[in-house]
């Protein structure tokens, strides 16, 4: 299991982007950067600025993957035939972890991660426990039988801040999921603009 290092707001803050979307993120109050010095930090980024902050937002949309997480997604992405940075975007949200906080059955997708790793969730009537396992086209995700009344997914299923996106159908009454598609960069409800074009020219030059 990946350990999340830094505070979950504490990236919002750095970008001065509400990331997930979340009503309750600080940038929402404010959009400076963190600490006394905050405010005054508006100088011109440079080329790798812009694609370094790039990287990281996405990389840290996902829960904060490790560096050697997503170069290793990143070079199955570029192994592909096809657009590099589409190719990325679908394998990150072909994770597990990525699946079940698509179809709101965590409020973050930090909860998603530990919910697969604590067992919660079956793929095609298999108990999988890896948050990093990859669904296919028409896997079928379910949350265990003995998980399905914890408060957290009833709860998480009514958040009204995000909709299900239409590569996935999701019954949230018998709590299952099927992953219908591998979704483009445009299929994908992100909260804010994400650049992998810039993460592909990140990865090229670094």
């Amino acid at each position: 299991m990946t350990k999340r290092t830094a505070a979950k707001h504490k990236l919002d803050r750095r970008m001065g982007e509400n990331i997930w979307g979340r009503p309750k993120s600080p940038v929402n109050r404010r959009e400076y950067g963190p600490g006394q010095h905050g405010q005054r930090r508006k100088a011109k980024i440079s080329d790798f600025g812009i694609q370094l902050r790039a990287k990281q937002k996405l990389k840290g949309y996902y829960g904060d993957l490790t560096e050697k997480q997503f170069r290793r997604i990143y070079g199955e992405a570029e192994r592909v035939k096809g657009d590099t940075g589409e190719n990325l975007i679908g394998l990150l949200e072909r994770r597990l972890d990525a699946v079940v906080y698509r179809a709101k059955f965590v409020p973050t997708v930090f909860a998603a991660r530990q919910f697969v790793n604590h067992g919660h969730v079956t793929v095609n009537g298999q108990k999988v426990n890896i948050a990093s396992y990859r669904v296919k086209e028409g896997d079928v995700v379910e949350v265990r039988e003995r998980s399905k009344q914890m408060a957290a997914i009833l709860e998480a299923t009514q958040l009204p801040e995000r909709d299900v996106p239409d590569y996935m159908e999701v019954d949230h009454a018998k709590l299952t999921a099927t992953f219908v598609r591998t979704p483009t960069l445009g299929d994908v409800p992100y909260p804010v603009v994400m650049e992998p074009n810039l993460v592909v020219e990140f990865y090229a030059k670094n």
